[in-house]
Parts: C-alpha cells; sequence; structure tokens
C-alpha cells in the first residue's frame, strides 16, 4: 500500500523557519509530481508548491520567495523549506502525489500540523 509520511511541522515564532519533509513509498517516485497543500480551519485546501517530474517548481503567490520545495529522487522524499513564516500560514501541512499521464494515480499524506504563533 502506497504510503506518503509527512514530518517536521511544529511551532514556530513568526519570521521562523521549518522544513517539512514527505517520505514515500510502494511509487516509483521518480516519475510522479510531488505537492505540498495546506488547509487552515474554516478554509478550503490550497496547493502551496509543486515540483514535477523534471524538477521545475510553481508556487503560490502567498509563499513566493518563502518557500522552497526540493526533491530526492533517492531518497523518494520531497521536502518544503518554509523560511520568514507568517502566522496566516498556520494550516496542515499535506503531501500530495499525482502520477504520470499513463499513470492517473493520486495519493495523500496524512498531514502535518504547522503553527507561526509569538
Amino acid at each position: 500500500q502506497v504510503q506518503l509520511v509527512e514530518s517536521g511541522g511544529g511551532l514556530v515564532q513568526p519570521g521562523g523557519s521549518l522544513r517539512l519533509s514527505c517520505a514515500a513509498s510502494r511509487i516509483t517516485f521518480s516519475t510522479y509530481a510531488m505537492s505540498w497543500y495546506r488547509q487552515a480551519p474554516g478554509k478550503k485546501r490550497e496547493l502551496v508548491a509543486t515540483i514535477a517530474r523534471t524538477g521545475s517548481t510553481n508556487y503560490a503567490d502567498s509563499v513566493e520567495g518563502r518557500f522552497t520545495i526540493s526533491r530526492d529522487n533517492a531518497k523518494n522524499t520531497v521536502y518544503l523549506q518554509m523560511n520568514s513564516l507568517k502566522p496566516e500560514d498556520t494550516a496542515v501541512y499535506y503531501c500530495n502525489a499525482r502520477g504520470p499521464p499513463w499513470l492517473p494515480a493520486n495519493y495523500w499524506g496524512q498531514g502535518t500540523q504547522v503553527t507561526v504563533s509569538a
């Protein structure tokens, strides 16, 4: 069974940094586009950042310049480096794996809480 396991969440002060990790198992990781989403209380889940199979990246406007998504295909892991954190970044962060065009698969992790507060 496919598993995406997030880690690295926690409580941080405004202006601080956190690095989230998502370890994938039982997928051919290098062929999947990997994304981070987040969901704040009372709000819809929103896309934060995506890294394609090719390594190209895209970011939500709200995190551009502060967050960096990266992947290590040898470790089957995707990362989200979050700098200059703001209270409005508080949310549960979810890892997503989307399969290539020839394999329409879509998987989610269980989520990790990020709280930005003084």
